[in-house]
Parts: C-alpha cells; sequence; structure tokens
C-alpha cells in the first residue's frame, strides 16, 4: 500500500512471528506480543493496515524464499486466469505451469501460498477485532467493519477456491487448535461471509478507495448472493442500483485511464503499490511479459487465441490497452498482456523496453471497479433467464459497450452476450473463473478449451484446487482433501 506500509516497521515484528510454521495457528509468543502492543487506537489502526498489507503480499524480487513470505493477491492471476480459457503459461516448466493444464497437486508452492496468505488476511483480522476496545470509542464501529469487510473479502476467495474451509473468527489459543482444521460447509461460510459485509456496509461510507468502503462491501456482497447455491438475485440488483445510484462513481471516459491513473473515477477498492520500493512494489506485471522478458521467468498470462478473437470481434478501444502482438511480432495465440505495463514501458522500441523497475512495479491490483458493478446489474437483473430487455439492465450495459466505442442500440442481452462482455472488459483482473461458475459453464467451457488445447480435463481438479499438503500433514489428518486429489 502506498501509504499504508511505511506505518508497519514498527509492527513487523509483532504480525510476522505467526507467519513462518503454521499459517492457521498463531504461536503463543505472539498472542503475547498482541497482549502488550495493542494499547492505544493508533496501535489499532497500524493493525488494520496490517490486514491489507497481508493482502498486498511481499514482492517475489524482494524475497525469493516463497518459504518465508507470503505473496498475498500477487500469485492470483494463476489460480484464476490460467484455470480458464482465457490465459495461459508460456513454458510448461515448473509449478506455475500447472494451472492453465489444471493439473495443479496438493503440493504446489503457489497454491499453498494463496491459501495461506487468505488465512495471514483472515487472523489478522481476527486479531484486530479481538483488541477493538483498545480503540478510541467514536472509530470502534469503523476499524470493527473495515476488519471484518477484509475477513470476508478473503474468506469469499477461498470458499470459492478450496470449496470447504475451515471457518476461524477469533484468535486462537494454544491447545485449541482442533477448530482451524475442520472444514466447515461453504454455506456456513457464506453466511459469515454475509454477515461481516453486511455490517461493513452498514457502516462505512465511500471515502477510501485503497481501503475498505461501503461500495466495496456492497459490490463484494452483491457477488456472494450470486455466487451462492441458491443466487438472491433480488438482493444484488439493489445492492448493484445502490452503488449506481450514489453517483460517487463513474466510467473512465479513456479505458487506458482506467489502469494508468490510479485510484481514479471507476475505481472502487484497489490494493496499491509503489513502483521502485522493493518492499512496497510487485512483480506480477513484469512476469505478463514473454517475448522480451522483463520478469524473473518465460512469461505469464499469455493469451490465448480465442480470447485474442473475443477481443478482435467484441473489444472494440479495449484491445489495444489490454493485449498485444507487438505490430504483428507475436503469433495469434502469444499476444501478451499490457493492462499492466509498468512504468517506463516502450513498446515501440525494438525490442520492447519496461522501464528502470519493471520486477519493482507500482501497478494497483484492481480489486472491483465501476464497469464491473454494471455488468452485475445486469447479471442479476437477468435473474437466471437466457435474456433480458429490461431497460435498466440495457442502460448498464450500454455505458459499458459505449466507453469502448461499441455504440450501436443495444435493445437485448443474451446470457451469451453478458458473458463475453465481462470477458473482454475484465480480462487478466482475475474475475473469468469465477463468471464460468456463476454462470454454469465452467464445465461447459473448459472441457472444450481442454479438448482444443491438448490437456487432460477433470471436473474434479479443475473446479476447487486441492487443499495445502502442508496444511494437512500440520492437522494430523484431522484437515480432509478435495476429492479427485
Amino acid at each position: 500500500m502506498k501509504y499504508i506500509k511505511y506505518s508497519l516497521f514498527a509492527i513487523a515484528a509483532v504480525f510476522t512471528t505467526s507467519c513462518d510454521d503454521e499459517f492457521l495457528n498463531p504461536l503463543p509468543d505472539t498472542v503475547v506480543a498482541l497482549d502488550s502492543y495493542f494499547t492505544t487506537d493508533s496501535d489499532v489502526l497500524s493493525g488494520i493496515y496490517g490486514i491489507y498489507d497481508a493482502l498486498q503480499g511481499t514482492n517475489e524480487n524482494t524475497e525469493t524464499n516463497i518459504g518465508r513470505a507470503n505473496r498475498g493477491v500477487q500469485f492470483e492471476h494463476l489460480l484464476t486466469e490460467h484455470r480458464t480459457d482465457n490465459t495461459r503459461n508460456a513454458t510448461l516448466e515448473g509449478s506455475k505451469s500447472d494451472f492453465h493444464r489444471y493439473i495443479v497437486e496438493a503440493v504446489n508452492v503457489e497454491s499453498e501460498d494463496y491459501y495461506q496468505s487468505m488465512y495471514q488476511v483472515i487472523f489478522r483480522a481476527n486479531n484486530i477485532l479481538n483488541y477493538i476496545d483498545v480503540a478510541d470509542e467514536s472509530n470502534r464501529a469503523t476499524y470493527a467493519a473495515e476488519a471484518k469487510f477484509l475477513r470476508a473479502y478473503a474468506y469469499f476467495k477461498l470458499v470459492r477456491l478450496y470449496g470447504d474451509v475451515p471457518l476461524v473468527t477469533s484468535p486462537v489459543n494454544p491447545g485449541d487448535t482442533d477448530a482451524i482444521f475442520i472444514r466447515i460447509d461453504e454455506s456456513q461460510v457464506y453466511d459469515q461471509i454475509k454477515s461481516d459485509l453486511q455490517e461493513a456496509v452498514s457502516v462505512l461510507d465511500n471515502s477510501n478507495k485503497a481501503r475498505a468502503s461501503k461500495a466495496a462491501a456492497q459490490g463484494v456482497l452483491a457477488k456472494v448472493y450470486l455466487s451462492q447455491a441458491t443466487p438472491d438475485y433480488a438482493a444484488a440488483e439493489a445492492l448493484c442500483e445502490d452503488i449506481i445510484a450514489s453517483g460517487d462513481y463513474t466510467l473512465e471516459p479513456d479505458f487506458y485511464d482506467v489502469f494508468y491513473s490510479e485510484l481514479n473515477n471507476e475505481i472502487i477498492f484497489a490494493i496499491q503499490y509503489l513502483t521502485g520500493n522493493a518492499d512496497e512494489s510487485q512483480s506480477f506485471s513484469s512476469e505478463f511479459t514473454s517475448s522480451t522478458r522483463a520478469g524473473r521467468e518465460d512469461g505469464q498470462n499469455i493469451v490465448n487465441e480465442n480470447l485474442k478473437a473475443d477481443f478482435d470481434a467484441f473489444g472494440g478501444t479495449r484491445t489495444a490497452v489490454s493485449i498485444t502482438d507487438l505490430d504483428g511480432v507475436l503469433d495469434v495465440d502469444e499476444n501478451e498482456v499490457i493492462k499492466y505495463l509498468p512504468d517506463g514501458s516502450d513498446l515501440t522500441t525494438s525490442p520492447p523496453s519496461y522501464g528502470n523497475f519493471a520486477r519493482d512495479a507500482g501497478n494497483d491490483y484492481i480489486a472491483l471497479r465501476f464497469a464491473d458493478i454494471l455488468l452485475l446489474h445486469v447479471e442479476a437483473t437477468m435473474a437466471g433467464a437466457p435474456a433480458t430487455v429490461d431497460p435498466d439492465a440495457l442502460a448498464s450495459f450500454q455505458l459499458v459497450r459505449d466507453r469502448a466505442g461499441l455504440t450501436a442500440p443495444v435493445v437485448s442481452i443474451s446470457k451469451d452476450d453478458l458473458m463475453t462482455e465481462r470477458r473482454v472488459e475484465l480480462a487478466f483482473e482475475n474475475q473469468r473463473y469465477f463468471d464460468l461458475i456463476r454462470f454454469g459453464e465452467f464445465d461447459n467451457v473448459l472441457s472444450t478449451h481442454s479438448t482444443e488445447m491438448g490437456y487432460v480435463y477433470d471436473s474434479r481438479n479443475a473446479r476447487f484446487l486441492p487443499i495445502p499438503q502442508r496444511e494437512i500433514n500440520l492437522s494430523g489428518g484431522l484437515l480432509t482433501q478435495n476429492l479427485g486429489y
């Protein structure tokens, strides 16, 4: 976070002692440290910042040992975009290449890191909530709502990627470890997520974009309602309409500015990074380069040919801001992502230049933006039907299309129209995996894609990631594995 991590140096030791061994089980010395540390309102606020720091994660170039530092959201494209028909790794070597072929194993280090990272968010949130009475009375409700938003955000990621997961809502004392290894039914996890987000909606305002806000909680809650086994379309629709009616967010006229004018009018919630700062930068931007390698590896998020075809047909002005073939140098199935080019990049040179800080990039991770809300509004209004002509849904859809230069009047929206629009609008923002599940097209799309690419598709392995073997080992067998692994 650009302004958050500077506040963390004094508390770094407090939090990191719980990171090295059992990610789901705070060690006894951590509990003691927290008792002695959280004594003032500013201490609690610093702890809130620490939750965001866990989401931000550590740049892979700052600490290369994955066993010593969590990456936060910096590996998320592997677990999401790569496990759809959108993108793939440039090579077949290494554990990062297993995601796009749906052969992730329980010992995969990137999946393990993400699982641990989200539980770091959850446990830091739980610790703050345990000490909320230390804060000034005027701030307690806001701090609690912020911590609960972040806890819900992390659990929402986990439950959709891993299925049933341990549900922990308070600090774990030494000797009380069994509860953190018992997987809880998805429905109960969703109930907790909804409860946390509903509190956040009722307490927060829209004064922040790099921290939790009412609209961020509303937007995530709308996705929760749409993601449940039995979707609550009416509730999701009402939440989206409230965000739209607030007038606090608008589409950026130029799609380019969404990604390169940080915290712009379209951003609802973003995780921030700082260019050139080893402690506050991210490395995923550099890893999206391949033909001229700016990152440590051969290239990630290489654009599949079928996504390139959708961009050609439906991308409009978004295409040139999203992908590139470097003026014809790259084959149709080798286009690269350019939504997150590091500062100082120049694609007109030969070879392309990616600036002085490609591996210490400052591009924000965009967690939620207004275009996503407009398209969620269409989805909620459609309510599972094959198409809609609802005027409010048409208006939301038209706004997104107009910004892309596709101004022909929209008179009807089919499910396929909406899925394609979300695909090209939100490509590389880690939404496609979750979209396919919500729309009931996960197996259909990915089995077809696997056949085209020569992958071996097993719906059990593709739908949920394996519970990390490390956690199963730590549990002594209490933590069970997903089917198919």
